[in-house]
């Protein structure tokens, strides 16, 4: 296999909501995905207030190139959780910076997005913007770690 590189633009970025990225707590946080006017109109978002949550894409934009680990470590550095290989975490410590969220909608105001929970920070570029169809979700059973359900008790509980 051939490494193939790509550039992507952002067609948005974040505005508000966090200024950190930290590990929970991501409950009731509010932001505005900003997309970007000078290449899309307001058609761009049309018939978007139909759907209640959004995915989204984006490059964690704060992430030290130099903190990567491609191979096997434990989530959050707990010793109390065994180690897990890049492609078993969904931290910012990836060879692309991506991430992928899905979040609540509550607004479009034009080419403002305003969402709930969307655990990407003010200034976060946004890569794309997709509504969330029920049928893209898991099909048959669901099963994760033990260590991940754990792990993400707080996640989306309020800010403390």
């Amino acid at each position: 296999m051939t490494a193939e590189a790509f550039m992507v633009e952002p067609v948005g970025h974040v505005v508000g909501g966090r200024v950190e990225p930290t590990d929970d707590y991501w409950g009731g946080t509010q932001a505005i995905i900003r997309i970007d006017a000078d290449r899309f109109t307001p058609d761009s978002t049309k018939g978007l207030e139909a759907f209640s949550h959004l995915e989204i894409v984006f490059r964690f934009h704060l992430t030290d190139p130099t903190d990567l680990h491609l191979g096997a470590r434990r989530p959050r550095d707990n010793p109390a959780w065994p180690e897990v290989g890049i492609f078993g975490h969904r931290n910012m410590r990836r060879i692309n910076w991506l991430g992928v969220s899905r979040c609540r909608l509550t607004k479009v105001d034009g080419l403002d997005l305003h969402v709930e929970e969307l655990d990407a920070v003010d200034g976060t570029p946004v890569l794309d913007i997709k509504p969330w169809f029920t049928e893209f979700g898991p099909r048959g059973e669901v099963s994760q770690a033990d260590w991940s359900t754990t792990m993400l008790s707080d996640y989306f509980a309020p800010e403390r």
